[in-house]
Parts: C-alpha cells; sequence; structure tokens
C-alpha cells in the first residue's frame, strides 16, 4: 500500500522540524564537512549530532563519506538546497507582512494619542 503525498511531503516536514538538523543542512550548504567540522560550528553532543545525521542520511538528505578515520557529509542534491532557500523566502514574506501590521499600529498609536 502506497502512502498519499500529502502524507509524504508531512513526514518530510517532520524530519526536517529539529533546528540541529536545519542547521547541519545550512551548513553543508556550502559544502562537504567532517562530523568534528559540524561539531564545532553546532553548539551539539556528539552523541546527539550522530544521531540527526543518520535521520538525514536514512533520509537520503545528505551522504556521508569516509575519508580515512573521518566522516564528511554533503547535501544529497541541489534540491535540499532550494528547499531551504524557499524557506527563508517564505519566513522574509511572513516577517515582512508582521512588520508592515506593526508599522500600522504604531501609526495609528501615534495619530490616536495612545500610548
Amino acid at each position: 500500500m502506497s502512502v498519499p503525498l500529502y502524507e509524504a511531503k508531512a513526514e518530510l516536514f517532520r524530519l526536517l522540524g529539529h533546528p540541529v538538523r536545519i542547521r547541519v543542512l545550512e551548513l553543508l550548504q556550502d559544502g562537504p564537512m567532517s562530523v568534528r567540522e559540524l561539531l564545532a560550528a553546532i553548539e551539539v553532543e556528539p552523541t546527539g549530532l550522530s544521531q540527526h545525521l543518520a535521520v538525514l542520511r536514512r533520509s537520503s538528505m545528505v551522504t556521508a563519506q569516509r575519508e580515512g578515520n573521518t566522516m564528511v557529509y554533503a547535501l544529497a542534491g541541489g534540491r535540499v538546497a532550494e528547499l531551504l532557500s524557499a524557506a527563508r523566502v517564505l519566513l522574509t514574506e511572513k516577517l515582512t507582512g508582521q512588520n508592515e501590521l506593526l508599522s500600522e499600529l504604531l501609526a495609528d498609536e501615534a495619530n490616536s494619542g495612545v500610548s
């Protein structure tokens, strides 16, 4: 039995629903990084990072390659970067709308003399 597309999308967003995973994906947009480099950039315990990397790897969001004793992670493809970029655009639009609303409220408050 196949999963409906909307459920598959919901699962994708659940998998992305942790700040550490998002941060890892953001960092990997600049190119492959070792676990040591990721740990230096993210304040998380090594075991926690390992678990998040495993989730991202199982979901095919990142790839892992051993270079000697070091594991190096990379984005699995350009679509992941596109998804992060789309999220940035959506957040920018949302915050711009909130900023405009705040400006209107402040202008109304100043015009009515309400403090």
